[in-house]
């Protein structure tokens, strides 16, 4: 009879491995992973205040520190007014240009009325000339004319040559006017980087999550760069699992897993593959394998696979980066339906 049992028992479990066990690829080098963000200072200055604590769960665009901002704040002001100085500036450039084209106008109506002189005082000359000739008047009446005449082509040639001046005036202050222009651009630059700097003194979470590896104190001096914080999304935590190369040949992107997290007890998470990396762990080590070399050895790699949870029912709260778990990939679907984003 024992015998008989014996048989039964390895029939089914035979059976079961056949129709399920041989699929499932497990591995136990598996981790909880999180996109955390680094907090940085991006300006120079004293920590005015630290408004989170270790561990503190905080919202996207909460306020996490201040820095002093009264540097950036006199930049600012200091850019401001270079801006309404050459705002000044390229008002008065304009008003030059208006100024000057009046100016134009004024001496090219002098200009005209010198020219019609000049004429006037020509046929005055041509007019008394054969008089003066046949003695029908007197030369020097003659003489006074063509002394006028000269005087009014002077004038009118003058006349031409202030306007010829006045028009070249004109040219020369409309050239000013893409200095002033670029100038006015520049400080209006200044004031948007003034402006980002004092901006920037506060320091607000980017995503939501959780407070880890705090180091910013109130009084410290930062340099932009310096490590403040790190902002962990606990609630939107996967899992990282290496399988080794010989397990992956039935592996798709949508086969379910079950994870066993060593802090759940026996509690296991459902979970979807998600993705694969786009090479072995080895590729991405900071020391990269050399295998051209004399002697060789062939070891097993591994592929780092992101598995996508599901924390909605069980474990979100105790659940954090680095965590150790056992998953098991169902690979019997090599077909699966591809998983909904942000199921």
């Amino acid at each position: 009879m024992g015998a008989l049992v014996l048989v039964g028992i390895a029939g089914v479990s035979f059976t079961s491995w056949q129709s399920v066990g041989r699929f499932q690829q497990s591995t136990d080098d598996a981790f909880l992973q999180a996109d955390q963000v680094i907090v940085s200072a991006q300006v120079a200055g004293h920590v005015d205040a630290v408004l989170v604590t270790d561990n503190e769960a905080v919202a996207a665009g909460q306020t996490l520190a201040r820095i002093d901002t009264r540097t950036a704040a006199a930049k600012l002001t200091q850019a401001q007014a270079e801006v309404q100085q050459a705002t000044a500036v390229l008002a008065q450039t304009k008003a030059q240009i208006a100024q000057q084209e009046a100016q134009v106008g004024q001496i090219q109506a002098q200009e005209v009325g010198a020219q019609a002189a000049a004429a006037f005082a020509d046929r005055q000359v041509d007019r008394y000339s054969p008089l003066a000739a046949s003695g029908a008047d007197t030369q020097e009446r003659l003489d006074n004319l063509k002394r006028a005449r000269d005087e009014a082509r002077a004038q009118a040639d003058a006349a031409a040559a202030q306007l010829l001046a006045a028009r070249r005036q004109v040219q020369t202050i409309r050239a000013q006017l893409p200095v002033a222009g670029a100038q006015a651009a520049q400080a209006r630059a200044h004031v948007a980087q003034a402006s980002v700097d004092v901006d920037d003194a506060v320091e607000k979470a980017s995503i939501a999550g959780r407070i880890g590896d705090r180091s910013v104190r109130v009084g410290q001096y930062v340099q932009p760069g310096d490590h403040l914080m790190t902002l962990v999304p606990t609630q939107s935590l996967y899992l990282l699992a290496n399988f080794k190369e010989t397990q992956l040949a039935r592996m798709r992107v949508g086969q379910p897993a079950k994870v066993n997290v060593d802090a759940l007890g026996g509690v296991a998470l459902n979970g979807v593959v998600d993705s694969f990396a786009p090479g072995t762990g080895s590729q991405f080590a900071l020391i990269a394998p050399n295998n051209a070399t004399g002697n060789f050895t062939k070891i097993v790699q591994r592929v780092p696979v992101r598995i996508r949870l599901d924390l909605r029912e069980m474990g979100q709260a105790v659940l954090v980066p680095g965590m150790s778990a056992r998953v098991s990939v169902d690979t019997r679907d090599l077909h699966p339906q591809a998983p909904v984003a942000g199921e």
